[in-house]
């Protein structure tokens, strides 16, 4: 659990980085710009974290016994495709941007992807002494340019069965603060057995439940740039809440079970460019640009799993696979009491 909270870590961190990296700078050409490329550049990512939170709230479509009680850790993967990793800049869109070769759009790099070779477009901007200038910047790439092509997650969970067929779950993330980013996340998550309710719910072949669940995540990544905007308390911030709503079957074997999940999601992130900004010429400064923008993003859509769970005594093991927007796999260690 600790590495792969280390490699959450490090690839939220590469995701910030990059997603600062030249979009303050692209704060010369005026906030309307910066904010259009930046909702563009941002928008796969959050998609693929809203789905990859939501993975590995259930294992089973029983409930436990009545004052049972499961911990679990959970591992999760991601794919990212292709189409998330770039998307078509236009420049008619944009009001002070260019591309350097004089191109009217081209396929850029997302925050998910990879500008290779290196794209450059120029910025026009009003200097407070010497008028209109022009500088020259490169767009920021994606986590794509590390090599990464999955986003991982990870979670340590709870259940506990108050009443026969009836779980409250629990999610947790060991919260991350270090000198530059900061990332926690929780949820909370009610599952029912409907099978129980059944009279002769002992002659059905199968569990059937219905799963309700909130995800909250919080991440701040803190940096200084003094490239051509200055500034002081820069920094990318990002919030996401999310629900799922999901019907579960499974079977009802000894030692080893399969189970199907078939839900729907639907969440929203809000991530802002955050501090002071001030865009320069050398010693020459225009006023302070605070808290440039912020940016909502509203993600809904269905998902379909399988998976089984192998069970030996107190200890088990499960596995899925998830088919959505973002297809993705799980893992899981469960300790049942």
């Amino acid at each position: 659990m600790k590495n792969l909270t280390l490699l959450v870590l490090l690839l939220f961190t590469t995701f910030s980085a990059s997603a600062q990296e030249n979009i303050d700078e692209l704060l010369a050409a005026g906030i309307e710009d910066a904010k259009l490329f930046t909702s563009e550049y941002i928008a796969p990512a959050s998609e693929g974290l809203i789905y990859g939170i939501n993975n590995g709230w259930f294992n089973n479509g029983k409930s436990l016994r009545k004052f049972g009680f499961e911990f679990s850790i959970i591992a999760n993967a991601s794919f990212i495709k292709d189409k998330k990793k770039s998307f078509l800049m236009n420049i008619a869109d944009y009001q002070n941007v260019r591309f350097e070769d004089g191109a009217t759009s081209k396929t850029v790099a997302t925050a998910l992807g990879n500008n290779d070779p290196d794209i450059t477009v120029i910025v026009t901007y009003d200097d407070p002494i010497f008028g209109e200038q022009e500088v020259e910047i490169t767009l920021p790439t994606g986590i794509g340019s590390e090599g990464v092509n999955l986003i991982p997650t990870a979670f340590l969970q709870a259940s506990f069965a108050p009443f026969k067929g009836t779980q409250l779950k629990g999610r947790y993330f060991p919260k991350i603060d270090t000198e530059d980013a900061k990332l926690s996340l929780y949820g909370i998550g009610l599952q029912q057995e409907f099978t129980s309710w059944l009279p002769a719910e002992k002659i059905w072949p199968i569990h059937i439940s219905g799963l309700i669940a909130y995800t909250h995540l919080d991440a701040n990544y803190n940096f200084t740039d003094e490239g051509i905007v200055e500034g002081s308390d820069q920094q990318i911030k990002t919030e996401v809440n999310s629900m799922l709503y999901e019907l579960i079957v499974s079977t009802k074997l000894k030692i080893i079970n399969f189970y199907a999940g078939f839900g729907y999601l639907n969440g929203k992130s809000t991530t802002g460019l955050l501090g002071t900004y001030r865009v320069s010429n050398g010693i020459l400064t225009s006023e302070d640009i605070v808290d440039p923008f912020s940016i909502e993003k509203k993600i809904s859509g269905a998902r379909a799993t399988g998976g089984f769970k192998l069970k030996l005594g107190f200890f088990g093991l499960n596995a899925d696979y998830t088919v959505a927007e973002f297809n993705s796999a799980s893992v899981g260690i469960n300790f049942t009491f």
